[in-house]
């Protein structure tokens, strides 16, 4: 499927014309890309006659950002359900013998896997924490996203650089989530926002942090009872991708952005893209997993260096 979008630049002096950029976003069950004049159209698959052809087109309007959202958000969520209809068909089931009022019913019987709320509703896990430092030096933190699915989406510590602040007062752990900072709630903030919390952070003495001291690697708990069920979320080496809104996945504590690294105790740091899909996808009843956020085991495996 690709889908028409008009992209438009800064705002042009009065009495010049508007300069605009077209693009198409192609989405197939396998990638997202976007294609502008001067990129190819993905080659033609046998039997078709034109891409186009086989191809929704529909012309965005600049000012309907919330509508284009919605059409990418709809687009993206049709091709991973003809991805999860075509693995039905290759395992022997017929998507129509699965309606959406019996998954309805199978979310109704599970409750939210709660280890995290239980964790977080803790209050010996919660602390204030004052790290003192020298003005104009920097707090010395490295942090990443918690992961889109969180029941609190903040930030978390994934570095300390040695000999710094952070590190030399002992009191914040790798991954412990940041809840605020010098009264500043971070909940649901980006992750760019908050670093520019941090950097704005540089010419104060005491810094005051809100913590939940909370393990580097997440347990999740995805409760399936047959085959038939979608799992709700997608993997791309060992990365998951994207995560179905209440889905069972979403209830078991699954995190967009997140890396597998164990399913069922078994590792699968250094197993293939392929065989860790078809585990997930043969696993049924109780399917234990631990994760980590990405970022955080680049970090951690030196494949990528603090900044």
């Amino acid at each position: 499927m690709a889908q028409k979008l008009t992209k438009g630049r800064k705002k042009a002096p009065e009495g010049e014309s508007q300069p605009v950029t077209e693009v198409y976003l192609f989405i197939s069950t396998q990638r997202i890309k976007v294609l502008n004049a001067d990129t190819q159209f993905p080659p033609r698959l046998p039997g078709q006659k034109s891409m186009l052809k086989n191809h929704i087109m529909h012309g965005i309007n600049q000012s309907c950002l919330t509508d284009l959202a919605q059409l990418i958000a709809q687009s993206i969520g049709q091709a991973f359900s003809v991805a999860y209809q075509e693995f039905l068909r290759a395992n022997g089931i017929n998507p129509e013998d699965l309606s959406q009022k019996e998954y309805n019913d199978l979310l109704n019987t599970q409750d939210m896997y709660n280890d995290d709320l239980i964790h977080f509703s803790k209050s010996e896990n919660c602390k204030d924490v004052y790290i003192e430092k020298q003005k104009g030096e920097i707090l010395g933190v490295v942090i990443v996203e918690s992961g889109w699915g969180s029941i609190l989406p903040t930030v978390i510590t994934a570095n300390m650089m040695h000999g710094g602040p952070t590190e030399k007062s002992g009191k914040l752990n790798i991954g412990d989530q940041i809840m605020s900072i010098n009264g500043t709630s971070l909940v649901g903030l980006p992750l760019s926002t908050c670093q520019s919390i941090i950097k704005g952070l540089k010419n104060q003495a005491q810094i005051k942090l809100n913590v939940v001291r909370c393990p580097p690697v997440t347990t999740v708990l995805i409760r399936r009872p047959d085959l038939r069920y979608q799992l709700g979320f997608s993997v791309q080496n060992g990365i998951i991708c994207s995560l179905m809104r209440g889905g069972i996945a979403e209830r078991g504590g699954v995190r967009v952005g997140h890396r597998i690294i164990e399913i069922n105790g078994q590792s699968v740091v250094a197993t293939p893209h392929e065989k860790i899909v078809r585990i997930l996808s043969n696993a049924v009843g109780e399917i234990h997993m631990k994760t980590i956020p990405a970022a955080m085991y680049r970090l951690l495996t030196a494949q990528e260096r603090p900044v």
